[in-house]
């Protein structure tokens, strides 16, 4: 299980596009092209930014009209998926 307690570090090898309120992810280590939504880029917004996960989940909160306990469970899903992907790495915040 993924914890909010973790700060992300984006792939070097990731390459992004914004158009419109959408991006293009590219992963230039496997040429693999990734689609976002308006609400994937937002969160890719945030972690380009540098914040750590817990920040993420309370600023998404602030921003959209989500329970806690889904808003927690739809995060950590996709930040799941994202390091999968290998397109980020999670570390302890504080490191």
């Amino acid at each position: 299980m993924i914890s909010l307690q973790q700060k992300v570090t984006i792939s070097k090898e990731v390459l992004s596009q914004e158009v419109d309120e959408e991006s293009v992810l590219l992963d230039m280590k496997s040429e693999s092209y990734f689609g976002l939504d308006e609400v994937g880029t937002r969160i890719w917004q945030l972690l380009k930014n540098g914040s750590d996960l817990q920040n993420v989940f309370e600023i998404l909160l602030a921003e959209y009209e989500v329970g806690e306990d889904e808003l927690k469970k739809d995060l950590q899903e996709y930040i799941a998926q994202l390091v999968d992907a290998g397109l980020i790495s999670l570390h302890p915040v504080g490191l």
